[in-house]
């Protein structure tokens, strides 16, 4: 067993911003009130970390790009019988990439909805005055009565799953997500995470969150 470099720092602080963000979305929708204002805020860094994960799916490092855990039935089929390979247990497994890949659409379905959606009170999407009304109230029908309910379904999913792996199948999925390294008994490729592909990150994340704030910014006043 030897250690490998298989989250790069980039997709670990992905990970963990995400979940204190999304955890702030469900508590400031569900207080509301002044706390709307923060609502939205984390709504709009919640969308420009998709938009960077997004990228960083095809630019990351290798075990966080989606040609390495984007499988087909077959193989998903084979690992449910218990004839997965190393590699798939390395990165995300098959289950994992599931569960990945559905977090990642229901978020982008919910922050979008979320851009026009009308609470009909004080607060209400930026993108609102450029769809119809009855495309704000499905969207506000999605947002408030689906789609939150969905995402927390989902998260409650993944916290159920990195139990069973480490009860069941003696597996720490937390420790990586930490450190970047799991110990592995297989000849496989470490992810970069050199100086560069971190700068090369942190400026991926930058045009990603001035594109969410000029969008923001243009709609609010006009200007799209």
């Amino acid at each position: 067993m030897h250690p490998l470099r298989v989250w790069d720092l980039p997709t670990r602080l992905f990970h963990w911003l995400l979940a204190l963000l999304v955890a702030g979305l469900l508590i400031t929708g569900n207080i509301g009130g002044n706390w709307m204002v923060w609502h939205f805020r984390f709504g709009y860094a919640v969308l420009s970390l998709l938009l960077f994960r997004l990228v960083w799916g095809f630019a990351g490092g290798h075990w966080s790009r989606f040609g390495q855990f984007v499988y087909g039935p077959g193989t998903t089929w084979a690992y449910l019988r218990g004839q997965g390979t190393p590699r798939q247990s390395t990165g995300h497994t098959p289950l994992g990439a599931l569960s990945v890949l559905a977090l990642l659409l229901v978020l982008l379905a919910q922050v979008s909805t979320g851009l026009i959606s009308d609470d009909e009170i004080s607060f209400f999407g930026p993108l609102t005055r450029y769809v119809s009304g009855d495309t704000v109230s499905m969207a506000t029908r999605y947002h408030k009565n689906v789609g939150k309910f969905v995402v927390l379904a989902l998260v409650v999913l993944h916290i159920l799953a990195i139990v069973f792996y480490r009860i069941a199948r003696r597996q720490d999925l937390v420790g990586p997500m930490i450190t970047g390294d799991k110990r592995v008994d297989a000849d496989l490729p470490a992810s970069q995470d050199t100086t560069a592909h971190r700068v090369g990150a942190l400026l991926i994340w930058l045009t990603c969150a001035g594109l969410v704030y000029s969008m923001v910014w243009f709609a609010e006043r006009g200007g799209l």
